[in-house]
């Protein structure tokens, strides 16, 4: 009886030509060489501060320490339980006015 020999699959094609970036990936590259999506991650900054989500979500994290108690808490801890209730509570204004910035750039980049 013969042994079987293990041999790699022949690459697929498609599999071994240089894919072309999406529409998502082309976006993001022209945002981070511009320096625009710098720009929008700084305005988001701002805007939490001003309508005080920064010091909600700070209050939120020190409230769950402080239940769980310090040396029973991680980070991952924080994270899972903290991400949805800040993602849900960030305003619906600062939302539009990031996608009004995004457009905007978009409509300039002409992409």
């Amino acid at each position: 009886m013969r042994k079987s020999v293990n041999r790699q699959t022949t690459p697929d094609v498609e599999e071994s030509q240089e894919k072309e970036p999406s529409f998502q990936e082309l976006i993001s590259i022209e945002m981070i060489e511009s320096g625009e999506k710098e720009r929008l991650i700084e305005l988001l900054r701002e805007r939490l501060i001003e309508c005080g989500w920064k010091d909600e979500m700070k209050a939120l994290c020190r409230s769950f320490i402080k239940k769980k108690g310090r040396n029973n808490v991680t980070v991952d801890d924080l994270v899972h339980v903290i991400t949805p209730k800040g993602r849900a509570s960030i305003p619906d204004s600062i939302k539009a006015e990031l996608l009004q910035r995004i457009r905007t750039f978009l409509m300039s980049a002409a992409l």
